[in-house]
């Protein structure tokens, strides 16, 4: 056990208007998107999250993506809100000493480095949880903490590819294509290991002591494939690419309007085709017509997807929409982003939010980052700033945490410790 003579930390009573995670600490310690969102969720329901990055360089996002006037690009200043930065060299003999310091007192650490780099510095499970038995730790990386591919490197993209959603995307006749985004799978894994954390908190509360959170980025995208593992080992089929169409529904795809645009329509049923074959003056093909059961469009699919694409060809997208709307038929428009910012739907429920970041010269400047999700109806997560300058938090937290004067901090950083 640690020797330290600082009380560990015991979480408070969220107060009002903090958020309900207020009074739970989060070390930061891990970089990119994955385990960074998973704190970033947890701060914006009031978690008091340090940000532990290298001394110079900080965290990779900083520098990825779109550069802004404040030196930070839109990535960190999205992904890095409303936590604190604090600067610490791990790999030095006085940055792991001090970080086993900032654990006795925290309820959670995040981190997803490759398995055993911690462990290399000193740092790993094993050594943590006897400095803070209490502590969450989240523990995100290519293939999770055991297995054969366990020490191998990966990202998003190798995550998509493994986890088996990469050889879906695309059309049956044409390579594979990035389904969505290649950060698909860091954000799900960010959002497992909050929900991984809060479960481990929970737990902590009933038993008093903590437990490893251990996520693979495959894994998450594993989990969000329907059927498509019960259906193999229950028939031995291996689902194919199948363009913007979608297994086990009929129609249920993206047809173009005689305006150039996109339209989504879902007929996840039998009674929602009628519906539809209704609106395009043909109900004969519903009931107990040629196109009446889910069967009889799937084994006719292309024919059942070309009348459907004839109809919205005949008709601008938003005259669709609206026929669809009237007769209760789901469709909606396939956005791009500037399409998003006009939505009323998006203004009404407040889905972008534009937040003052002070650091631009001349007075700050608005950006606009996405809303927190989820929305709760009595205490809801909220954006107090953008991703901060890096170490802008240092001496503030190591006096407030662990209770560092001025000279031990000023020490610490003349040796590059911090």
């Amino acid at each position: 056990m640690s020797t330290s003579s600082h009380e560990p930390h015991q979480p408070a009573a969220p107060a009002p208007g903090l958020g309900p995670l207020a009074g739970i600490r989060v070390l930061d310690c891990a970089t990119f998107i994955a385990g960074p969102y998973c704190a970033t969720f947890l701060a914006e329901f009031g978690a008091d999250v340090v940000k532990i990055e290298q001394p110079g360089p900080g965290d990779p996002t900083r520098k990825f993506g779109t550069p802004t006037a404040c030196g930070d690009s839109l990535v960190w200043l999205s992904e890095g809100r409303n936590k604190k930065s604090l600067t610490i060299n791990l790999k030095s003999a006085e940055g792991a000493a001090l970080l086993k310091r900032l654990v006795e007192q925290a309820d959670v650490l995040v981190e997803n480095f490759q398995p055993g780099t911690l462990e290399g510095w000193g740092l790993g499970w094993e050594t943590l949880k006897e400095h803070n038995p209490r502590l969450v730790m989240v523990r995100i990386s290519a293939y999770g903490q055991t297995g054969p591919y366990s020490p191998r490197p990966g990202f998003g993209r190798i995550a998509n590819a493994f986890g088996g959603i990469s050889f879906l995307a695309g059309y049956p006749d044409r390579p594979p294509v990035t389904p969505g985004s290649a950060t698909l799978p860091d954000y799900l894994s960010g959002m497992y290991g909050a929900m991984g954390a809060l479960v481990a908190l929970r737990s902590r509360d009933q038993t008093g002591v903590g437990q490893v959170v251990d996520i693979g980025l495959y894994e998450s995208v594993f989990r969000i494939l329907d059927e498509l593992a019960p259906a193999y080992h229950f028939k031995g089929l291996v689902r194919q690419r199948m363009g913007p169409g979608t297994v086990n529904t009929v129609p249920h795809s993206h047809y173009a309007s005689s305006d150039g645009r996109w339209l989504a329509i879902a007929c996840t049923s039998d009674k929602i085709f009628a519906r539809l074959a209704a609106l395009m003056g043909c109900p004969e093909f519903a009931g107990t017509g040629k196109w009446g059961r889910v069967a009889q469009r799937e084994a006719d699919r292309a024919a059942v997807d070309a009348h459907v694409g004839e109809w919205t060809g005949r008709h601008t997208r938003d005259e669709v929409l609206a026929l669809c709307s009237e007769g209760e038929v789901p469709c909606g428009p396939l956005y791009s982003i500037d399409e998003i910012f006009e939505d009323p739907q998006y203004k009404a429920r407040g889905n972008i939010a534009f937040v003052n970041e002070p650091r631009i010269p001349g007075g700050g400047q608005e950006f606009a980052v996405p809303n927190v999700v989820p929305r709760l109806s009595g205490t809801p997560g909220r954006i107090n700033w953008l991703g901060p300058s890096l170490g802008a938090h240092s001496e503030d937290v190591l006096k407030e945490w662990i209770g560092l004067g001025d000279a031990e901090i000023a020490s610490l950083r003349a040796s590059g410790a911090i």
